[in-house]
């Protein structure tokens, strides 16, 4: 195996127990293996099932307590009760869902193509899967590191948009085009000043890798970078799909959207996918701008990592919970004239910065993050002004506007249409004096 495999804890201390006896881990002060001396290709066969059956079954029951923690927070946000039934404080509520799922019965449209039908589940969950491949939660614990890391989040996540018009297309349903249509105008305009964001931080870097990112990262990118946070924070919602950019659902414009058709698991996948997506964002963020599993001695790594993560998660949740859904021109707009011009600011001045102070140390990153936070809040506040909503007039009373009397009062004569005025004054005292009879 590759020194590079070996450097990572994750399968080092895997492989090097079941084929111990070779050059590389006896090196290593690995005595002995399970697997005899020649039989390396079968250890790291085995090596890799087992940790893809890690990463996949940790994803996977994080999803499940992740479910169940946000519904105990929408509780306490909407000031209900949330789930408390199933278990102790509602914990085997996620559960009872996945099972309930299993057996929902599993309809496909008469018209759909099936065989587009049924791979849309699998195209839009396994993005957020794969993305798990590459993100290190601790110290020399990663599945792979790739040099391209960035760049290879950014290509996988991009096969949502083609997943949400696959589901959408292949249901022959037209209000699942129609808003496949309206999420995948959506997630495009977010795509960009998503990936906009992180120039900045590869450009501090150097590098694509993440775990370079985070060796760089003498004092979390969130200071350093805070308009490049604040621009992919709010994109990264956008792609999830979560509010206030819940176009891509709109129940009660939308139905389901474009997954209207679906049940029983494929629905489930679905459901999974998003769940996922926020763990892997919310894993993303921790790894470019809160430097990663960095953290204090004697802590473990993956403790920092795990904090973080779920800090992160509790933000997202709050966000979606405090914001009402925008319309669609707004979102656009949004994208294109706000989120899209800050991204540009950001990285004009990260390359004067980094003009002037290349390979900068931990003390003169402090010095660009005094000179980077008033040029993020002097740029948000100034989108802000252009994409905010037009002044109000202060409209001021018309004198000879008709005042409408409240209800224990008679109608004024002028307030009657079709009704002459002398008329209407001779008739209020007469129905007045035979009501008194």
């Amino acid at each position: 195996m590759p020194e590079a495999f070996l450097d990572n804890s994750l399968w080092r201390n895997i492989y090097c127990v079941l084929a111990g006896d070779s050059s590389t881990c006896a090196a290593r002060d690995y005595s002995s293996g399970f697997f005899p001396a020649g039989m390396e290709w079968l250890a790291f066969l085995v090596s890799a099932a087992i940790i893809i059956f890690l990463i996949v079954n940790a994803v996977l029951g994080g999803v499940i307590v992740l479910i169940w923690g946000e519904r105990r927070l929408f509780g306490r946000f909407q000031s209900r009760t949330g789930p408390n039934r199933w278990g102790p404080f509602g914990t085997l509520t996620s559960v009872a869902d996945a099972v309930k799922t299993m057996f929902k019965e599993d309809l496909v449209p008469a018209e759909a193509d099936k065989i587009l039908f049924n791979l849309a589940p699998v195209l839009i969950a396994a993005p957020a899967l794969t993305v798990f491949a590459i993100i290190p939660w601790g110290v020399g614990t990663y599945v792979a590191d790739l040099n391209i890391g960035v760049l290879f989040i950014m290509a996988i996540t991009s096969l949502t948009t083609l997943s949400v018009l696959t589901a959408a297309w292949s249901s022959a349903n037209r209000i699942a085009i129609l808003s496949a249509l309206r999420s995948v105008a959506l997630l495009i305009s977010y795509e960009i000043p998503m990936a906009l964001a992180l120039v900045g931080v590869i450009m501090l870097a150097g590098s694509m890798s993440l775990g370079d990112i985070i060796a760089a990262q003498g004092i979390p990118f969130i200071i350093v970078q805070p308009l490049a946070f604040f621009v992919f924070f709010i994109a990264a919602m956008a792609e999830m799909a979560r509010a206030p950019f819940d176009l891509t659902e709109a129940e009660s414009e939308l139905a389901a959207g474009y997954l209207n058709d679906y049940a029983s698991m494929k629905f489930g996948l679905f459901f999974l996918a998003e769940f996922m997506a926020e763990i892997s964002t919310a894993a993303i963020v921790t790894t470019l701008f809160l430097s990663g599993w960095k953290g204090f001695d004697p802590i473990p790594s993956h403790f920092w990592f795990g904090a973080k993560l779920i800090f992160v998660l509790f933000v997202i949740i709050w966000f979606r919970m405090t914001l009402p859904r925008l319309r669609v021109d707004q979102v656009l707009k949004f994208a294109w004239k706000g989120l899209f011009e800050l991204t540009m600011i950001n990285i004009i001045v990260t390359a004067v910065l980094l003009a002037i102070l290349p390979n900068p140390s931990t003390s003169e990153l402090w010095i660009m993050a005094a000179i980077n936070w008033p040029v993020a809040i002097i740029s948000i506040w100034g989108v802000s002004k252009l994409l905010g909503t037009a002044p109000y007039s202060h409209p001021q009373p018309d004198p000879n506007a008709p005042s409408y009397p409240v209800g224990s009062e008679s109608i004024p004569t002028d307030a009657v249409l079709g009704a002459e005025p002398s008329n209407a004054a001779n008739q209020a005292p007469q129905a007045q004096q035979e009501g008194g009879n």
